[in-house]
């Protein structure tokens, strides 16, 4: 039997051992949920797969489809997969942008400025045609009605894109108050979510006026949607830039870098096609100032928009 002092000296280092066991089991869970942690957020800053968004212009599974080559020259260029995203409308889109779904996206710059309300998307790159990184939106007119000034407008319906449309509704409606024409009082607005919806519709007397985008309203004479007979262009906006691409402010530094750099290096005509670009070219968030401008002129809520 062990005295009463060795008892007491053998209690305490067998107590000594026992918290130190505990203290090396807690730091060692302390540690392995700081690693944990900062797995999960080198992960985030430069996933493995990266989901990209595209605008709604069109039906989602003819964007996707048109867009095949982008996906396959970004995944050979990142080495990362791709994942394609086309939302209902620019309102999803810029949800799916402040809820950080997104990685990559491809705005339009008043849906750019609303999204950049509420994420942490930043422009990198715009669209370039005829060596400029800008664009310019039409507002046209219904032949038969003889529709072919400002002033014919007014009384009558005029169509417009997504509300969170620059060159569908932004900039012809900025157009239009320019020379004096209010929505609900000198003439009525209706929404009919795409560009060459709007161009439809004035083709066919549903809208007697509408705004668009100069290019795409270029390409559906082209293509031989719109008969050019049928329609009239009133007037032309200023120069305002292009549509840009962005990406999560927060990716991994050297992703961001070999992004920007694919971006700013595609040549391949196939894959700009959709996009009717010869190239991109970098951008910067003031580039889009002047879109902010607009939306004061008009007393656009940009917060309410992006809800």
């Amino acid at each position: 039997m062990l005295s009463p002092k060795l008892n007491k000296q053998l209690t305490s280092v067998i107590l000594l051992g026992l918290l130190t066991l505990v203290g090396c089991s807690g730091s060692k869970e302390q540690v392995s949920n700081v690693d944990s942690e900062s797995t999960k957020a080198e992960t985030k800053a430069n996933p493995q797969k990266l989901i990209i968004a595209l605008l709604p212009d069109e039906a989602a599974a003819t964007v996707i489809q048109n867009n095949k080559g982008l996906e396959t020259y970004l995944e050979n260029k990142l080495n990362k997969d791709v994942e394609l995203f086309v939302s209902t409308d620019y309102s999803s889109m810029i949800e799916a942008a402040s809820k950080g779904r997104l990685d990559l996206a491809y705005f339009g710059p008043l849906s750019y400025v609303l999204a950049k309300t509420k994420s942490n998307m930043e422009a990198f790159a715009a669209l370039s045609k005829d060596g400029k990184t800008t664009y310019k939106a039409v507002v046209i007119g219904n032949a038969e009605q003889g529709i072919d000034s400002y002033e014919k407008i007014k009384g009558k319906t005029m169509a417009y894109g997504d509300q969170a449309s620059t060159s569908s509704h932004l900039i012809p409606k900025s157009m239009l108050t320019e020379k004096g024409l209010k929505p609900g009082e000198n003439y009525e607005e209706v929404f009919v979510g795409a560009h060459d919806a709007v161009a439809v519709a004035v083709q066919n007397g549903k809208a007697q006026a509408g705004g668009l985008s100069e290019p795409i309203f270029t390409t559906l004479i082209e293509q031989g949607t719109i008969d050019k007979n049928k329609v009239i262009v009133i007037g032309e906006s200023q120069p305002y830039s292009q549509y840009p691409w962005t990406m999560r402010a927060d990716l991994d530094p050297e992703l961001k870098t070999k992004i920007k750099q694919a971006f700013l290096e595609l040549n391949d005509e196939n894959v700009l096609k959709p996009f009717k670009a010869e190239g991109f070219k970098s951008v910067e968030d003031k580039d889009y100032d002047g879109i902010r401008k607009l939306g004061k002129v008009l007393d656009l809520d940009f917060e309410k928009l992006s809800k």
